[in-house]
């Protein structure tokens, strides 16, 4: 298959970028710095782009042709960095739509079903998959820490909702840098019942999985180990 990778030097992007290529999938990878993928030459092709202030022509060129379009992006400081995953999701819808690609899976966050947005003014209080702790602990403890953080992924979610694209949304609760497993849950638009932690190399893998599934179209998706 034909891929391309936004964000690929980050948490999730990493994994999405080794798993693909080492499932011999023809793999182009954006970045902002191409000198985190030094020695990747021969392996992927590299395309530096700034999402913070896209040019068209470029992020055409790297989704042209391609079969699907995955992206890790989010900010390396969630509390300093609002407005970053939005603005570049909403960059990269624009190019797939000039270029005629369709399939677009992103990553997202749990807390994300119950915040805001301008599309979804009013989301349910709590999601069905939480369980009372986290009803009434510590989804209010993540919204309070990351508000400008998740108010962005909303929107993003919005941007993708408008669009015409087959995206699918990938909702992980806390990260964690555990090897990769191929083990974990999933729930279609909710989260998951006890599961409070995922691994970037899992959601990566799970990321890659859904390309291959149309009944995940259009949906979002918990995820947890």
């Amino acid at each position: 298959m034909k891929l391309t990778i936004f964000a690929a030097t980050g948490g999730i992007g990493r994994h999405l970028l080794e798993q693909a290529v080492a499932a011999h999938h023809d793999v182009t990878a954006v970045v902002r710095d191409p000198h985190g993928l030094t020695g990747w030459e021969g392996r992927a092709r590299v395309v530096t782009a700034d999402l913070a202030a896209p040019d068209a022509d470029v992020l055409a060129s790297a989704v042209v042709g391609r079969n699907a379009v995955l992206s890790g992006l989010g900010p390396r400081r969630p509390r300093s960095e609002a407005g970053v995953t939005s603005r570049g999701t909403k960059a990269i819808v624009a190019a797939m739509r000039a270029t005629g690609v369709k399939r677009l899976v992103v990553v997202s966050a749990a807390p994300i079903g119950t915040v805001p947005s301008p599309g979804r003014p009013n989301p349910p209080k709590h999601d069905a998959g939480d369980g009372f702790l986290m009803r009434h602990l510590g989804s209010r403890f993540a919204r309070a820490m990351f508000s400008a953080h998740y108010a962005d992924l909303a929107l993003m979610e919005d941007i993708l909702r408008d669009s015409d694209l087959d995206w699918t949304v990938s909702r992980p609760p806390q990260l964690t840098d555990k090897p990769l497993t191929g083990v974990y849950r999933t729930a279609y638009g909710q989260n998951i019942r006890g599961g409070s932690k995922a691994s970037r190399a899992d959601v990566a893998h799970h990321m890659l999985r859904v390309l291959d599934q149309p009944e995940t179209i259009g949906r979002t998706i918990g995820i947890a180990n």
